[in-house]
């Protein structure tokens, strides 16, 4: 931590010079601990992930109140020194108004930006209608200018994630964000170097946000030749994590074996960082 802590506007200044040319990372914690580790290793801004989080109480992506997201958010925005994204799900309110209140809400938690999804949660009608989900874009982005306008709206389409995989409709579900008020777009599920450099394309001059939460043939240097503005990994650091502690768990319950200690981290290493 610095000696002389930025405060929340130094913090949003920063993320807004962030997407206005480059490329750079926003990494995604879930808890204080991981967002300290991953400010320690230099990344400029970090993004929250309502599945990694959700995990960490024991809850499905999606199961977690309003309430607890926000005193995470609270959390994590204190305990570090760059600007953090909220990962804001569908803004935790079925309409504009209530968009609205939690948008308000989050914005008092000192976050640097926050994103708002146009899915429902409903397996029979997953998306909102493209008219309600301008108009919920568009509450959130009276809200952040109520509040002082510095806080970064992110208007995300989750056409791929829900099963409606058609470039097209993304590309003007998003553009129609950024005409509501959206500073910053997102597609998460597009993944192949056409798909990307189409959305780029498409929502343009406006920043995209790109998800990679797999193993990907794309690196950085790739992805920012595509005209990607920001990179993020969603749950992908929680379930990387998880993946380790589950294989080293069945080890020792099945087998009755400690071998997966073997690439533990140090407990000197993670005292050091965090006494810090």
């Amino acid at each position: 931590m610095a000696d002389t802590r930025p405060s929340i506007a130094d913090k949003r200044r920063a993320f807004q010079q962030l997407h206005l040319a480059g490329c750079f990372v926003i990494p995604n914690p879930w808890d204080v601990g991981s967002a300290r580790y991953l400010q320690s290793l230099g990344f400029k801004a970090l993004a929250t992930t309502s599945s990694g989080f959700a995990w960490s109480h024991g809850h499905a992506d999606g199961a977690v109140s309003r309430d607890t997201v926000l005193a995470h958010l609270q959390d994590i925005v204190a305990a570090t020194d760059v600007p953090v994204n909220a990962d804001f799900e569908s803004g935790f309110a079925p309409n504009a108004a209530g968009v609205a209140e939690s948008v308000r809400l989050a914005v008092e938690t000192g976050v640097a930006g926050l994103s708002i999804e146009d899915s429902t949660g409903d397996t029979a009608n997953p998306l909102y209608a493209l008219g309600v989900a301008v108009e919920r874009i568009r509450a959130a982005r009276r809200a952040i200018d109520k509040a002082g306008g510095d806080t970064l709206l992110v208007g995300r389409a989750e056409c791929f994630l829900v099963g409606r995989p058609d470039l097209d409709e993304t590309i003007g579900r998003l553009k129609a964000y950024a005409q509501a008020g959206a500073d910053c777009l997102y597609a998460p599920g597009i993944r192949t170097r056409e798909q990307i450099a189409a959305v780029v394309a498409g929502v343009a001059p406006k920043p995209l946000n790109l998800l990679v939460s797999s193993a990907s043939e794309l690196g950085m240097q790739e992805i920012a030749a595509l005209g990607v503005r920001r990179v993020s990994v969603g749950g992908a650091l929680a379930r990387s994590a998880w993946g380790e502690f589950m294989r080293a768990s069945r080890l020792i319950a099945e087998q009755g074996k400690f071998d997966a200690f073997a690439n533990a981290a140090s407990g000197h290493e993670l005292n050091s960082l965090f006494s810090k």
